[in-house]
C-alpha cells in the first residue's frame, strides 16, 4: 500500500516507552501530555502489560507501535502478525533478514490497516559487529539491500538510522517510511547506540518519523524535551 509523510510535525515522533512496567510508562504519558501524540512499545514492556496498554492508548486516539521485531518460522510470523493485526495497533516491526519472513508477515497483516516496518539493521551494531556475524556487507550497504526486500515484498517501511536515510529515500522514492531511532541530541550522551544523528539531521537525510526513548523519557521535564523534538522536526 502507498504510504506519505504526515505534516504535523508532532505525528512524527514516537515516543519510545522502554520502561519496566505499565505504572512507569502511565506515569510517563501523563507528564508527556499532549507533547507527543504517538507511543513505540517494545519487548520490555509488553512483557509487562503492555498489550493492554497499546490497546488503552490506541482507544485515547494515539497512535502505538508495537515493536515486536518478529523473526521465526514463516507460520509463526504469519500468525503473529496476524493476532497483532487484529489488536487494531497502527505498526509492527518485522525482521528484515529474509524474504519468507518479510511474505509471512505481509500474508497475516491481510488487509488490515496496520503499517508493516522491516527492521534493517539495528542502530546498535556497526561494520565490526556485522562482521563478527559472518555478514560481508558494511551497514549501509545491508541497510539498503533490506530495505528494497522489504518494500519488493509488499512493506510500508523500514526502520533505519539516519546516517542510511538518504540512500533509501534516493533507491526507493517518497511513498516509503523510513523510521528512525538512535535519535540524539547535539550534548546528549550516546549510551548504547553505535549509528546516531541528531532530530533535524535524520528529518533532512529523509527520515520520516523518529523514535525517541531516552532523550524524552530521562529528562527532567519529559514534555518540554519532546516540545523541542517536534520544533526541530518542524524547522528541518
Amino acid at each position: 500500500m502507498a504510504v506519505t509523510t504526515p505534516t504535523d510535525p508532532k505525528s512524527r515522533l514516537f515516543v519510545a516507552l522502554d520502561v519496566p512496567d505499565v505504572k512507569r510508562a502511565e506515569a510517563l504519558v501523563s507528564r508527556i501530555g499532549e507533547a507527543a501524540q504517538c507511543y513505540k512499545i517494545g519487548l520490555e514492556l509488553v512483557f509487562g502489560g503492555g498489550i493492554g496498554l497499546a490497546q488503552s492508548l490506541k482507544k485515547s486516539g494515539r497512535q502505538v507501535f508495537l515493536d515486536m521485531k518478529l523473526l521465526d518460522i514463516p507460520n509463526t510470523v504469519e500468525k503473529a502478525a496476524a493476532n497483532v493485526a487484529a489488536l487494531g495497533l497502527d505498526y509492527l516491526t518485522v525482521h528484515g533478514t529474509d524474504r519468507k519472513t518479510l511474505d509471512a508477515a505481509v500474508k497475516g497483516r491481510g488487509s488490515r490497516s496496520m503499517k508493516l516496518l522491516a527492521v534493517t539493521v539495528l542502530t546498535s551494531l556497526d561494520a565490526a559487529d556485522l562482521k563478527q556475524q559472518g555478514i560481508a556487507m558494511g551497514p549501509t550497504d545491508l541497510v539498503l539491500h533490506r530495505a528494497i526486500q522489504a518494500k519488493a515484498a509488499g512493506f510500508d517501511g523500514v526502520i533505519a538510522s539516519g546516517q542510511e536515510a538518504n540512500q533509501i529515500r534516493a533507491a526507493i522514492g517518497p511513498d516509503f517510511l523510513i523510521i528512525t531511532p538512535g535519535i540524539r541530541m547535539i550534548d546528549g550522551p550516546d549510551g548504547d547506540q553505535a549509528r546516531v544523528m541528531t532530530p533535524a539531521r535524520a528529518i533532512a537525510a529523509g527520515a520520516s518519523h523518529l523514535v525517541v526513548g531516552r532523550p524524552i523519557t530521562d529528562a527532567v521535564d519529559p514534555a518540554a524535551a519532546a516540545r523541542q523534538i517536534v520544533e526541530a522536526i518542524r524547522t528541518a
